[in-house]
């Protein structure tokens, strides 16, 4: 279905794709598939090799990298944060063992170790196979000085703030807003390229709608990030995901989205586009 909807690309085993709750034989069979299909299509995909443990992401390295990805996405160890040296001394061996395919960091605001610009530039210049970060930037100034510190480092930011983030020189995200329709994320991402104060607009609604109706089963209901992801999939109602989530996490009631499908609809109608 994210083929024929035309993105840029896929990902993998991000958070939403519960990447901490997979088995071993689980993760090679998902990027076996992943391969395999993206491959015959020529649709470039990243493959997501995180995980808290250090020594189960380096092992997922070594067998995402035999996949030929067109890079390959890690966090840093999560049980305890690591120091800077750590970190460094982390990502110099995941890069040697996925060479020659780059890395992405995943440094997500609940990251146990929050990197700072001027340390994104640190780990660029001690490991060349870096080539971009996936962050939730906190505001004009932190992107001004990311741009300055880590140029040579490509910009991820969330979904439903590409268009701020793009304006401020972000590269891209790896979207939440394609949980909710794959086909109108990858069109809002091509008015961006071509008229971004246009673009700017639909980020308006996208974030009402967040606020209203999504925001609260985190902070009132206490849901994770990955169940509000779900529950987005499930709105869209483009592929038959479903909203359930690995045990121990609850998920979102697929009547939620049910509810919630013909207001999104009716406040963001050019993300309701059929998959032809």
């Amino acid at each position: 279905m994210l083929i024929l909807a035309g993105v840029d690309g896929i990902y993998s085993n991000g958070t939403a794709g519960e990447f901490y709750a997979q088995s071993e034989e689980e993760f090679d069979r998902i990027h076996t598939v992943l391969a395999e299909k993206c491959n015959q299509a020529g649709m470039p995909f990243q493959i997501g090799a995180s995980h808290m443990s250090a020594q189960i992401s380096l092992s997922r390295v070594k067998r995402a990298a035999a996949f030929e990805p067109s890079a390959i996405q890690v966090i840093l160890p999560d049980w305890f944060p690591v120091n800077l040296e750590e970190a460094v001394n982390f990502l110099h061996l995941l890069a040697s063992e996925a060479e020659p395919i780059g890395l992405v960091l995943y440094n997500p605001p609940h990251a146990k170790r929050q990197l700072t610009p001027a340390e994104f530039g640190l780990l660029a210049d001690e490991i060349p196979a870096l080539l971009g970060v996936k962050v939730a930037p906190a505001g004009k100034d932190w992107y001004k000085e990311f741009r300055v510190l880590a140029k040579n480092l490509s910009l991820f930011v969330p979904g439903h703030q590409l268009a701020t983030g793009y304006s401020m020189g972000a590269d891209g995200a790896y979207s939440n807003m394609a949980c909710l329709h794959p086909v109108g994320a990858q069109k809002w991402f091509g008015l961006m390229e071509t008229d971004i104060e246009s673009a700017l607009k639909p980020e308006q609604k996208i974030q009402a709608f967040l606020k209203e109706y999504i925001e609260p089963f985190i902070m009132k209901q206490h849901y994770s990030n990955q169940a509000v992801d779900k529950l987005l999939a499930a709105i869209g109602n483009w592929a038959p995901i479903g909203t359930r989530l690995r045990w121990p996490y609850s998920w979102i009631p697929a009547n939620e989205a049910e509810r919630l499908r013909p207001l999104a609809q009716r406040l963001l109608p050019e993300f309701f586009i059929p998959i032809n």
